[in-house]
């Protein structure tokens, strides 16, 4: 069995007031791709943050570990928590590139914690850097836009060059915060087959926050469900029917469930990924 890559134990946040997340305990093992599930406002995104310790826990509560080493404990981060983070690739909603940069140099970025300062600063980095940000860029389908303004690309084609900063990254773990909220339905099938390959052929951890059942289950065996701030399911996806849902979340099954999909499993899950368009 692989081993535990992230606990967490007891976790409580709040925001004036308002209690984001209730006593979690989760565990993910090396090489598992988990969603995170979850109506808007049920913690999803507070929980990503604190995982990768943008936000602390509740003071004096909470305890996370990520490869063996504590990031947070009793609401304060871990004096390790740099050295930590560079194995941790996290990917937002909004992309979070710079669209004056070309997509190269946004890529690059992915290098800052091992790169000199200077280098990061004036973002002067070496052939060998370049070269690694070229090959991430070509793994990806978007070598041929590697010298454009990220401003240019597509809502989509931008998540992959973010999905790019990470594989040059050299992330162990990647946390993605609802990455394909804003994105059609083509888009939104490229970027999910890719976080998908990077479980499948770079042996990353996924843990990926999602809306929509149907995503959950199409890319990951694993769903841990959401409401309210408290964990409320934790187990295989496939359990996720409609009537459960129901039970789970009342009247906001509805959203969750979104469109019908009939479409068959993902190839990925045992075969090539689908090609991706640039």
């Amino acid at each position: 069995m692989n081993p535990v890559v992230l606990r967490a134990e007891g976790v409580h946040k709040t925001y004036g007031g308002h209690r984001a997340l209730r006593d979690v305990h989760l565990e993910v093992r090396r090489g598992e791709r988990v969603a995170l599930l979850g109506a808007s406002g049920s913690g999803k995104s507070t929980l990503i943050r604190c995982l990768c310790g943008l936000e602390t826990t509740d003071p004096g509560t909470g305890r996370i570990q990520v490869f063996g080493q504590v990031l947070q404990a009793g609401g304060r981060n871990s004096a390790e928590i740099r050295a930590l983070r560079r194995r941790i690739g996290v990917i937002f909603q909004q992309f979070n590139l710079v669209g004056r940069l070309s997509v190269m140099s946004n890529v690059l970025t992915g290098l800052a914690a091992e790169a000199p300062l200077w280098r990061a600063v004036l973002g002067r980095y070496g052939l060998a850097h370049q070269a690694r940000a070229l090959d991430a860029l070509a793994d990806i389908g978007l070598a041929p836009q590697a010298f454009q303004r990220a401003s240019t690309l597509s809502g989509g084609q931008q998540q992959r060059a973010a999905i790019a900063r990470v594989l040059v990254q050299g992330a162990e773990m990647v946390l993605a915060d609802e990455p394909v909220a804003s994105l059609d339905p083509q888009s939104t099938t490229r970027v999910m087959e890719q976080l998908a390959a990077l479980n499948r052929d770079n042996g990353m951890t996924l843990i990926v926050s999602l809306h929509h059942v149907a995503l959950a289950k199409r890319y990951c065996e694993r769903v841990v469900a959401l409401r309210d701030g408290a964990l409320v399911y934790d187990g295989p996806s496939e359990a996720l029917t409609p009537g459960f849902l129901e039970q789970l979340y009342g009247t906001a099954a509805a959203d969750l469930l979104g469109e019908r999909d009939d479409r068959p499993a993902s190839p990925w899950l045992g075969e090539a990924p689908l090609a991706l368009a640039a």
